[in-house]
């Protein structure tokens, strides 16, 4: 297939009053790319000023979901072969979209169906309509591959209730509809088979309208019973003693889910703990990428993010070797060092 006849990577159309967004590569489960990013942002820019666009409407092309992540092999490419300058620049702008995406005019309305990772996460959980189904897989997975929640998914996930938002993000794990619901990931479910309906009414029925007449209850999630062992064992100041208290909890669930973080990067999620903490207290979704803009350029040069890239997704042999490899290995300086300022002209910043 010549590059003329390739297809582009995001399907830009309008039906109606509405202006859709596809991402358009199945084969990748529509991981973002730098073009995909700008493209984004550049018809996000255009249709926040054109009269005759009422609604966004963001989806994903193929059967499996809305985006994984971000193109982690390039990452890994760049960061191993690189110096790890387009990274950086992929980064600065994929977190001023998920930003833009927040403070969006219109309504935008982000069909959460299938899996949605990472990336997915930035370009979906941060806008105004969220709608998931029985099909949807929603995750911050970052630990896993040596990395640390970024996307703004720290601040998404420090305002979930309680400590649910911290069992997510050290955890990695996926919720379905009913936890992203709780969770605060996503507002509405609306079964998958009415997908099609309800991109045929946003056409011509405002938003809020076009999904109530869709939406329903989903099935019941775990994350609700499960609340007073994950408040109170993630509560605790560091890693160890939430993995203590998890294993000693007696829950199953909780001793399955100190497993989990046991068999993260230990250098990930200490950094990860810190960096939902903080995330707490700083006051918009732009200090939270800030921050995350600083964390992700240190991980991007630490070992672990290339090992579990390579375990993961080259290699597939699931069997990294952090370094270190132990959570006692990992001390507060090199956990502090993360959040460092980079200096100037080497932050993240909005103007």
């Amino acid at each position: 297939m010549t590059d003329q006849q390739t297809p582009p990577p995001v399907l830009v159309h309008v039906e109606g009053r509405a202006g859709h967004l596809v991402l358009n590569r199945p084969r990748a489960l529509n991981s973002l790319t730098h073009p995909m990013v700008r493209t984004l942002a550049a018809t996000l820019d255009a249709w926040a000023r054109d009269p005759d666009i009422d609604t966004v409407v963001l989806s994903g092309a193929g059967e499996r979901g809305l985006c994984a992540g971000g193109d982690i092999r390039a990452m890994h490419d760049d960061a191993r072969d690189g110096d790890g300058t387009a990274t950086e620049e992929f980064w600065r702008d994929e977190y001023r979209l998920n930003a833009r995406i927040a403070r969006f005019p219109k309504p935008y309305v982000a069909l959460m169906d299938g899996i949605v990772m990472g990336g997915g996460v930035g370009v979906g959980a941060h806008g105004s309509v969220r709608v998931v189904t029985e099909r949807s897989r929603v995750a911050m997975p970052e630990t896993g591959i040596g990395f640390v929640p970024d996307v703004g998914g720290t601040f998404l996930l420090s305002r979930a209730p309680g400590e649910l938002g911290t069992h997510l993000a050290l955890t990695g794990d996926a919720v379905g509809a009913a936890d992203a619901l709780l969770c605060g990931l996503a507002d509405h479910f609306v079964p998958a088979r009415r997908l099609d309906a309800l991109r045929a009414d946003l056409a011509s029925v405002p938003a809020a309208e076009a999904v109530r007449r869709h939406a329903s209850a989903p099935e019941e999630g775990v994350l609700a019973r499960a609340r007073a062992w994950i408040d109170h064992c993630y509560a605790a100041d560091t890693v160890e003693e939430i993995v203590r208290r998890l294993a000693d909890s007696g829950e199953r669930a909780a001793k399955e889910a100190a497993g989990t973080i046991l068999a993260k990067s230990p250098t990930s999620v200490k950094v990860t703990l810190e960096a939902v903490r903080r995330a707490r207290a700083l006051g918009s979704l732009e200090a939270v990428l800030e921050q995350e803009y600083r964390v992700s350029c240190v991980a991007l040069r630490r070992p672990d993010m290339v090992e579990g890239v390579r375990a993961q997704i080259v290699d597939k042999d699931r069997a990294p070797r952090w370094s270190p490899a132990a959570l006692e290995a990992v001390d507060a300086q090199t956990v502090t060092g993360f959040f460092a300022p980079r200096g100037p002209g080497r932050e993240l910043t909005f103007g």
